[in-house]
């Protein structure tokens, strides 16, 4: 069988301050929205920017990073891959659908206020290394609502 690649790499500003959570077996996830825009001429020579929207989730110490240090505004690089969720809506009874990015490396762009110990100064990337890994988990075990 052929191999495939599902990779995604991103350079874009936080779109809201992180929402973390905790699954049941304390797995910390924090969600995110990324804004990256595009910009071209358009027929008339007036230049057009278009923004797109992502959403972005984190896992383990990812997570924690993210939700220590990442503001609405701040400047990101991300790389990660493409995953597209489904589940019954209870209110509609439709099945619903949601494509995220999952983040396995990150890579903060916006320098720390202030410069103080224990910032992560801009440029820093996370290791790998210290990525826990994704669990595996029924999301209508953990929760009613998507994240």
């Amino acid at each position: 069988m052929a191999r495939s690649l599902n990779k995604v790499m991103l350079i874009g500003n936080a779109g809201k301050d992180p929402e973390v959570r905790y699954t049941p077996s304390s797995a910390v996830v924090a969600n995110l929205t990324l804004a990256t825009t595009d910009s071209y001429k358009d027929a008339g020579g007036q230049t057009v920017e278009k923004t797109e929207w992502h959403n972005l989730v984190f896992w383990g110490k990812t997570a924690e990073i993210v939700r220590d240090y990442v503001k609405k505004g701040n400047r990101l690089y991300v790389e990660g891959r493409i995953q597209t969720r489904s589940w019954d809506d209870k209110e509609t009874n439709q099945k619903r659908f949601k494509t995220e990015i999952v983040v396995t490396d990150l890579m903060l762009l916006t320098p720390k206020a202030g410069g103080g110990e224990g910032d992560v100064p801009a440029g820093n990337q996370v290791p790998k290394s210290e990525y826990a890994a994704e669990p595996t988990y029924n999301v209508a075990e953990d929760d009613d609502l998507p994240f």
